[in-house]
């Protein structure tokens, strides 16, 4: 079980602001490029579940995943998560061609085989995706992710931090953003759903 802070935050003026505070806890960026596969009648989205790969850094490493039953309340993120790592050539072989997906020898992949029912006859097909930009710091004992995340339709701006003790890092977070003045709010959904929807957060 993955378990997140989301907080959106309005625009890229308080994005930079964050990140200016921040600068001093920095550890590294990434370029994240997230595509997401389904099967031709959303058996994995109609079940709320996602399969995802992410590459970092252009084609530096890939990590396909599949993310299932998210529930998102207070800012506070929940989702069950499986990854494993990726050949990036392979990776990109499979979004030219999906089918080459279900070739893996992969526990992702048997899953989805057998929890939601996509074979070599029905397939994968590609949904698109999006690209990220994540800053990472290391502050106050947490491991904080500043997002811009760029759709085809705009840019959302977010802060997560993946944690075991969500209200204690939840309240850590939101006294930096009330002391600095920057505004937030409490992310509604994910970014999977953003994109499916085609329509940013209001």
């Amino acid at each position: 079980m993955e378990v997140e802070i989301k907080l959106r935050l309005p625009d890229s003026t308080s994005h930079q602001r964050l990140s200016n505070i921040l600068s001093p806890h920095h550890i590294t960026t990434f370029i994240q490029e997230n595509m997401f596969f389904d099967g031709p009648n959303s058996e994995l989205s109609s079940n709320l579940a996602a399969l995802r790969l992410r590459f970092y850094n252009l084609d530096s490493r890939c990590v396909i995943s599949l993310k299932s039953k998210p529930v998102i309340s207070g800012g506070i993120s929940r989702v069950q998560e499986q990854e494993e790592p990726l050949d990036p050539s392979i990776g990109r072989a499979c979004v030219a061609e999906p089918w080459r997906l279900l070739l893996l020898d992969s526990a992702i992949i048997k899953r989805v085989k057998e929890e939601y029912g996509i074979g070599e006859k029905n397939g994968l097909v590609v949904l698109g995706g999006f690209k990220n930009l994540r800053a990472v710091y290391d502050w106050n004992g947490l491991k904080l992710e500043l997002d811009e995340t760029q759709y085809d339709f705009g840019t959302c701006y977010e802060i997560e931090c993946e944690t075991s003790e969500p209200e204690k890092a939840k309240n850590l977070l939101e006294e930096l953003l009330k002391t600095n003045g920057i505004q937030y709010s409490y992310s509604k959904t994910n970014k999977f759903a953003i994109f499916r929807s085609r329509k940013l957060p209001e």
